[in-house]
């Protein structure tokens, strides 16, 4: 396992401070404020955590409310609001000095059987053929804003996330194209022993789905991204159903698009799939995509 991964799973190792209230620090962020995907998985961390572990995780809805600060603890406070006999649902209110950063409402199944069918996994190479990010952002590093390529490799350094395709601060100039994108990702070494549990995966997975949901809304308008400085974006909110178990330390195939946007908002939607072709994860999320005033 990497220092890195070790690094995000102390961080997603919150600590209980009182009953159904529990804290969590930050990690190094490409953009001054704590990563949305980071609030988001401890959130589901401190709400898994009042749920019986035979209760998987089966769907979430989230919305950012302030910037995070890096620099200070995150207070997550857990509201059981239902166990029923199938059902558990809770909510969870992330806060920094005082305000409201961040609102998570989760839902847990105890599992059953049912109707199964899904859409089948989209083509896509073998992702070992792909290069790393550490192959591949040092070849743009002409394109990018001063220091990001660092920036960037040490906040995904957890995560093994490989494009299919070019990303969009490497096209931008090259004007809009299809408003889809792939990557394959994975955790940077296994999992194993007492941590592997299946709200960890799913923690994970959430981790890792806000690193480039709206990658495609990019593409669309031909926009490089807050990489190279020609828009400025932020999540507003964030969803996930969770279909069947999978692993985060395995390939997991992340097919992105965008349907819309408008009024300073970009729509994302993707389907996680497993590399034997099991849709996992189905995510939607809308993001603040602005072009910078001159």
């Amino acid at each position: 396992m990497s220092e890195a991964l070790r690094s995000l799973l102390d961080l997603l190792d919150l600590e209980r401070i009182e009953e159904n209230i529990f804290r969590g620090a930050s990690r190094p962020a490409v953009i001054p404020r704590v990563f949305g995907g980071q609030v988001a998985a401890q959130a589901l961390v401190a709400a898994g955590r009042t749920v019986e572990p035979d209760r998987p995780a089966h769907s979430l809805h989230a919305y950012f409310l302030r910037p995070g600060d890096p620099g200070a603890p995150i207070v997550y406070t857990v509201d059981r609001i239902r166990d029923g006999r199938s059902f558990t649902t809770r909510r969870v209110v992330a806060v920094q000095h005082g305000k409201p950063i961040f609102h998570l409402s989760a839902s847990f199944q105890l599992h059953e059987e049912g109707l199964d069918h899904q859409e089948p996994m989209p083509a896509a190479p073998d992702p070992e053929t792909l290069p790393t990010a550490g192959e591949l952002l040092p070849t743009y590093a002409h394109l990018l804003s001063p220091g990001v390529v660092d920036r960037m490799l040490e906040a995904r350094s957890a995560v093994d996330l490989r494009y299919v395709d070019e990303p969009p601060y490497a096209t931008a100039a090259q004007g809009p194209r299809e408003p889809r994108s792939q990557v394959w990702f994975r955790t940077n070494g296994k999992l194993g022993g007492e941590i592997d549990a299946p709200l960890l995966h799913v923690c994970l997975a959430t981790y890792v789905s806000d690193m480039t949901l709206l990658d495609s809304v990019l593409l669309a308008h031909g926009r490089g991204g807050w990489a190279v400085g020609d828009v400025v974006g932020a999540s507003l909110d964030h969803a996930m159903w969770f279909h069947r178990p999978f692993r985060a330390d395995e390939w997991l195939l992340y097919d992105q698009s965008s349907p819309s946007s408008s009024g300073g908002r970009g729509l994302g939607q993707a389907r996680i799939y497993t590399a034997d072709g099991r849709l996992a994860v189905t995510v939607i999320q809308e993001g603040l995509v602005r072009v910078p005033r001159v």
